[in-house]
């Protein structure tokens, strides 16, 4: 298998290396990154204070809605540095985040799987669907009884 395109998940795979940004349009990317093995070790109380304050610190990229999953996360973020690549801040926050939870089992897939939304794509439909994965999964009944989820910077269209 091509090691750029690693499998994340059944039927899905990962995309080349890279985010084709646009100039003068948005630049709001969908990303999501797995937990290693799908372990489910990442909804909790520290892994979620300690993303929070990882994407914060990480400024080259801004993260905006974020969901945390048992093994995986969703984010929509956006280059606040355009020049430094979406891999190289993935890699960043990922080895920041693992140096401060001081916990061995704690580790994400390599890489990450990412789609720039497109003008015609609906930013609010989306976040929607990703804030219902708790309810699709029988985590919770309620969208709002989902203590993983967040917005770290406000970006929008």
């Amino acid at each position: 298998m091509n090691s750029e395109m690693l499998p994340i998940e059944e039927g899905h795979q990962n995309p080349s290396p890279g985010v084709h940004l646009q100039s003068g349009q948005s630049n709001i990317v969908f990303l999501t990154v797995t937990t290693e093995h799908r372990e489910p070790w990442l909804a909790n109380a520290k892994a979620h204070r300690l993303l929070r304050e990882t994407w914060l610190a990480a400024k080259a990229w801004l993260v905006g809605d974020y969901l945390i999953m048992p093994d995986h996360a969703h984010l929509f973020c956006e280059p606040a540095e355009p020049d430094f690549a979406m891999e190289r801040w993935i890699t960043y926050w990922k080895r920041e985040f693992r140096r401060r939870h001081g916990r061995p089992e704690w580790k994400f897939q390599s890489r990450g799987w990412h789609h720039r939304l497109r003008q015609d794509e609906d930013y609010s439909v989306k976040w929607r669907y990703v804030q219902e994965n708790p309810i699709r999964k029988g985590l919770v009944n309620r969208i709002e009884d989902w203590p993983y989820k967040g917005c770290v910077h406000e970006i929008r269209w």
